[in-house]
């Protein structure tokens, strides 16, 4: 039967006497094949007789299915044979390559995170690097997973781990790699969502304060020697530090985070386009939040001041708010982070942290959960939750109304 397929259409699709197949008007070439047990699959016929399995309609879109039928009809128009193809695609042997072969090119353009993610797989799973793509088994993961619950990994990390390996084989299963993702049931470890997390106490906020502005000094210091050594010999000075508010990015990128909560990949790509200090807010762009939704931050007295004052030292002509040294936005300040920490005798703290500090501070002095969830950008209220122990004046008065 041939009709312009639809998403609709797609999924009223049933088969109640045999097997019904569905040609796209709209693409010629593209198939649905609905089953009478009632899966549906996506096939490209290029020719007659000759057809190649696309995917299954709960995971492969019909867009998606589209686009993947052009490819296959294109790879036709040249004189290849799609299926000669997908064997020279079958051919990877091991989890490795396959990483290194099909998913990395794939996660640089797809993934935000793409380095980041590769990185913990290619680390967390190096057990299965040279196991054979089709010999991975449900049962080696349980594995893994309890070797690394026996080795004291918390129930959050191993899930996040597994989430990242099961979505490289979802991608393995829709390249036509695999038949079926061997952890495609496995489910997730229990984990606490309500457990404490880590904020800095009022005298640990004030150490770290103390050791960014000591660390401002001792830079104002090298850079007044520096400059008396170069004066001495002729040379041209360098800018002089006790002209402005701040030697370098550390100290504002730490007053900003711990005051709007902001994730480090967030603070990294923001741009001066998305500060506004005159109305007091910074916009945070879908392209560079984990949930790709805008959100907008407003900003207290010490963050307009921080970015106020930082803008006056930033060339006129800079896009991002921070830049390093060759322009471009930071990936990382953990040797900078790492001796700050130390100078204030902070132990157990990560930069990412100081969100958690931000979200506490705010529960503590009576900001609702909701306003907190939203000023995070969580896409999950449970994320939240964790912070709902800070905030006990609620329950308490929720509890005070039985006195009546």
């Amino acid at each position: 039967m041939r009709t312009v397929l639809t998403q609709a259409i797609v999924e009223r699709a049933a088969a109640t006497n045999g097997i019904v197949e569905l040609r796209d008007s709209r693409l010629k070439g593209l198939v649905l094949r609905v089953q009478a047990s009632g899966v549906k699959s996506y096939y490209c016929e290029y020719g007659r007789g000759k057809r190649i399995w696309l995917g299954r309609s709960e995971v492969l879109g019909l867009s998606e299915a589209r686009e993947a039928a052009r490819k296959t009809l294109a790879t036709v128009y040249r004189g290849q044979d799609p299926v000669m193809e997908r064997r020279e695609k079958r051919s990877v042997s091991t989890y490795g390559e396959f990483l290194d072969i099909h998913y990395a090119p794939w996660a640089a353009v797809n993934q935000k995170s793409h380095v980041s993610i590769l990185k913990r797989i290619r680390s967390t799973f190096r057990t299965f690097l040279k196991t054979p793509l089709p010999m991975i088994t449900m049962l080696d993961v349980e594995r893994w997973r309890g070797q690394r619950a026996a080795s004291g990994v918390k129930p959050a990390t191993i899930n996040r781990d597994i989430v990242a390996f099961k979505a490289s084989l979802n991608r393995a299963v829709d390249w036509g790699l695999i038949e079926q993702n061997p952890i495609a049931r496995l489910k997730k470890a229990r984990e606490d969502k309500a457990a404490k997390v880590r904020f800095l106490n009022s005298d640990e906020e004030r150490r770290l304060r103390e050791a960014l502005h000591e660390r401002d000094g001792r830079k104002r210091a090298e850079r007044d020697n520096a400059n008396r050594w170069r004066s001495e010999r002729g040379y041209v000075a360098l800018p002089d530090f006790r002209a402005v508010d701040f030697v370098d990015h550390l100290t504002p990128m730490v007053l900003l985070s711990l005051n709007t909560g902001v994730r480090r990949g967030e603070l990294f790509a923001l741009t001066w386009s998305n500060v506004d200090i005159d109305q007091a807010f910074i916009t945070i762009g879908a392209s560079s939040t984990k949930t790709s939704k805008t959100r907008h931050i407003p900003l207290n007295e010490e963050a307009v001041e921080t970015l106020a004052s930082w803008k006056k030292q930033c060339d006129r002509n800079a896009i991002l708010v921070f830049e390093n040294d060759s322009g471009e936005s930071f990936d990382n300040v953990n040797s900078s982070w790492r001796r700050l920490l130390k100078d204030a005798s902070i132990e157990a703290f990560r930069w990412h942290d100081m969100r958690h500090h931000f979200a506490s501070r705010l529960a503590m002095v009576g900001v609702d959960l909701n306003t907190i969830r939203e000023l995070l950008g969580h896409s999950d209220y449970a994320m939240t939750l964790r912070y709902a122990h800070l905030s006990p004046e609620q329950k308490r008065s929720a509890v005070a109304l039985l006195n009546k």
